[in-house]
């Protein structure tokens, strides 16, 4: 029988830090004087006195966090999350139907970026702000569960990134907190350099910090239409694509950084990776984009950096309508938002290291088809690859896939076109924001969708989110038997 106790304690945790973390839009709805701080205030006090009621109700010393608690836990915590942050959307002025609103909730929880709101810029600031904290603390929420959770239940070939103070799973619970809570001091640091640097590039403070929430996240909540475009600004779009860059790589290793371990992002062969892959991009989609006279060099550069960088890291931002370059390059976003940053970031999609595994296992493969007697074994940063992982990441390579294709074939049954449908399922298993085509790409959003299309891209982004096994595992009637 599951112990059900730890995972209310821990979700009721969570449930306290999204009611404390509606107070700060009551701040600022006060300052302007939009009535919407009434309805912050309130859900405030009820989300509060829900995460409070878990929480003491269910407090003891846990020592041990079983494996089952462990997915239980991800899976329940990232449902009642976007169902108790959805609350102000719906009794806010925006007066979204529970459907958009928790859509706009788990976009946001799960770092995303779709939106089914129209008209930002005359959206009230408390929404705006509220909008950007869910991303926050979806990132920070990702963060620590990519390090602390996911290596332990070996999910998706994770286990490469096993701390060695996180190897005995019965001790999870209390060292999990000491390393959320060193992570998050450097999450709250970075964002508030990141906002600092904002100001200084020319946004408004309010705009700031708003776009700092949502750009260490990598998720790509904007406080206008326009996105990152609506400043017009190369400074701006420069100084965005460079945190958002930040936000795409290994957060332990900055801990290690400040720790005067100097050498950790040179040898760790995944950062190497994701810059090379970086500039491979920016530089092929900046020529062709010249060259088609699209833009000059300098416009091309700009453009081409920040939108490539937006695509690939799944922030979801966008500075120009880039569907309108060409098929080559709609092409490329495609293919490009699928792979993601790098394991233990904020950032979403495959991530680079499960394309490092897979590539390092066809060459060992090819040199056995040419050399028979030989042995070649697959190797990662230097150090050989685990069977295990490798048939960890090949089952949720083949997962993805097939998760991908029913998604989209699901949502071509509720009356999307062919475009909307697969860049839809795309999105949102990738957790990127912007799809393609008229309806849902870069300059529309999602609040044509019917209702049931919203609700699968709902599951979608919980699927890619936590990364399918996390999500999919609950569905076997063994989890529950043993």
């Amino acid at each position: 029988m599951i112990d059900f106790r730890p995972i209310w304690m821990v979700s009721g945790i969570f449930l306290l830090i999204i009611g404390f973390g509606m107070l700060l839009p009551v701040i600022v709805d006060l300052a302007v004087g939009n009535p919407d701080w009434q309805v912050f205030a309130l859900i405030s006090g009820i989300v509060v006195f829900f995460g409070a009621s878990l929480y003491l109700s269910n407090r003891a010393e846990y020592d041990e966090f079983t494996v089952q608690q462990a997915f239980l836990l991800t899976f329940v915590s990232w449902l009642l999350m976007p169902a108790f942050g959805a609350l102000p959307f719906v009794f806010s002025e925006l007066s979204l139907s529970y459907t958009d609103a928790y859509f706009e909730a788990m976009s946001g929880i799960s770092t995303t970026g779709s939106t089914v709101i129209t008209g930002l810029d005359g959206v009230p600031p408390g929404i705006l702000l509220w909008r950007s904290l869910l991303q926050w603390f979806g990132g920070v929420g990702i963060i620590v569960m990519a390090v602390a959770i996911l290596p332990i239940l070996q999910i998706g070939g994770m286990q490469l990134f096993k701390i060695e103070s996180f190897d005995v799973s019965d001790k999870l619970l209390p060292r999990a907190t000491q390393l959320a809570s060193a992570l998050s001091l450097l999450y709250v640091g970075l964002t508030i350099i990141c906002a600092v640097t904002f100001w200084l590039a020319g946004m408004t403070p309010f705009e700031a910090v708003c776009h700092s929430f949502t750009t260490i996240a990598t998720g790509g909540f904007s406080t206008s239409d326009g996105s990152i475009g609506h400043f017009d600004s190369a400074l701006i779009d420069y100084t965005v694509t460079f945190f958002m860059i930040i936000g795409s790589l290994p957060f332990l290793l900055y801990l290690r950084l400040l720790r005067g371990q100097n050498s950790g992002f040179y040898h760790d062969s995944q950062v190497r990776w994701f810059l090379a892959l970086t500039l491979i991009l920016v530089a092929f989609m900046t020529v062709w984009v010249w060259f088609t006279n699209v833009y000059d060099f300098e416009e091309a550069l700009r453009y081409t950096t920040f939108n490539v960088v937006s695509i690939l890291t799944g922030t979801g931002y966008a500075t120009t309508d880039y569907t309108a370059w060409g098929s080559m390059p709609i092409t490329l976003f495609f293919f490009i938002m699928f792979i993601g940053g790098c394991a233990g970031s904020t950032s979403c999609g495959i991530k680079i290291f499960r394309f490092q595994v897979l590539i390092s296992m066809c060459a060992a493969h090819f040199k056995k088809l040419l050399r028979p007697n030989g042995i070649f074994i697959p190797r990662y940063n230097g150090g050989p690859i685990d069977e295990s992982v490798t048939g960890s990441v090949l089952s949720y390579l083949f997962l993805f896939v097939v998760c991908f294709f029913l998604l989209a074939l699901c949502l071509s049954l509720t009356g999307l076109d062919l475009v909307t449908a697969v860049s839809g399922a795309g999105t949102a298993m990738a957790n990127v924001g912007p799809a393609l085509g008229p309806i849902i790409g870069p300059s529309g959003t999602f609040q044509e969708l019917p209702d049931i299309s919203k609700w699968l891209l709902i599951f979608g982004m919980l699927l890619g989110r936590l990364e399918l096994f996390a999500v999919l595992v609950l569905f076997s009637p063994k989890f529950w038997a043993n």
